[in-house]
């Protein structure tokens, strides 16, 4: 069973991250996705609440969910996280098996080459792109398949913007996130 290893801040998980997730194994790429929340992402800083809150809004809202799971490789890691790391983790240590797809969304193409490693990260994996920023499929120079996903206009900026700002938000997360979020005070919720 072929896995796509979907990588991110998740801060929070949204239901954005779920569709295009769904719209990958409808594909018939892959058999699984294995999210895996970043300790420390080496392209953007974050309003943290903490890797552990991340974990636990991805863990909750997926729970139960064929075909879905996580993983805390990065985080047990700590310090920044880099994708050719992360694979080779998890297919050395036969979490995944060899070659899978790595996820990775139109905006980070462009900047894809300066990513750590990304000649050897081509020769572990496939490049999986999803639509976040285009309708059209971009033209990249190195090797990837692409999944036609619609493009879902939630961010987990906005998300953390509706919510301290008192703004309605609830659905757009799934219930595992707004929990954890609710249980935890995360995120200035409450103090509008």
């Amino acid at each position: 069973m072929r896995t796509a290893i979907f990588g991110g801040s998740f801060n929070p998980f949204h239901v954005g991250h779920l569709v295009i997730a769904d719209e990958i194994l409808g594909s018939g790429l892959c058999g699984r996705i294995l999210f895996v929340p970043a300790f420390l992402p080496p392209h953007k800083s974050i309003e943290d609440p903490g890797a552990r809150f991340r974990l636990a809004m991805v863990g909750r809202s997926i729970e139960g969910e064929e075909g879905l799971g996580v993983d805390d490789c990065e985080i047990l890691r700590k310090g920044v996280s880099y994708s050719i790391d992360t694979i080779s983790y998890l297919v050395e240590g036969e979490k995944v098996e060899p070659n899978p797809l790595l996820v990775i969304g139109d905006d980070l193409v462009g900047g894809f080459k300066k990513w750590k490693n990304p000649d050897a990260l081509l020769k572990v994996c496939e490049i999986l792109i999803v639509h976040r920023r285009h309708d059209e499929r971009i033209h990249t120079d190195f090797p990837h398949r692409y999944v036609d996903n619609p493009i879902i206009p939630i961010s987990s900026t906005m998300v953390r913007d509706r919510i301290l700002r008192g703004k309605p938000w609830r659905f757009l997360v799934p219930e595992g996130s707004r929990k954890v979020i609710e249980e935890n005070g995360l995120y200035g919720i409450g103090t509008k």
